[in-house]
């Protein structure tokens, strides 16, 4: 019964680490629209040029 345990609460952990991970990243990188806005200009001044 104790390693059920220990392997669920290990299991929590990894997972609430992965979704803090995730929110961070999303509250923290730039939106993905400025990102591909950014790529399109950059593809533009390279065919231009």
């Amino acid at each position: 019964m104790k390693f059920e345990t220990l392997m669920l609460n290990c299991l929590f952990a990894a997972c609430l680490v992965l979704c803090l991970g995730v929110m961070s990243s999303m509250l923290i990188l730039p939106a993905p629209t400025a990102l591909a806005g950014a790529h399109t200009s950059a593809v533009a001044v390279h065919a231009v040029g």
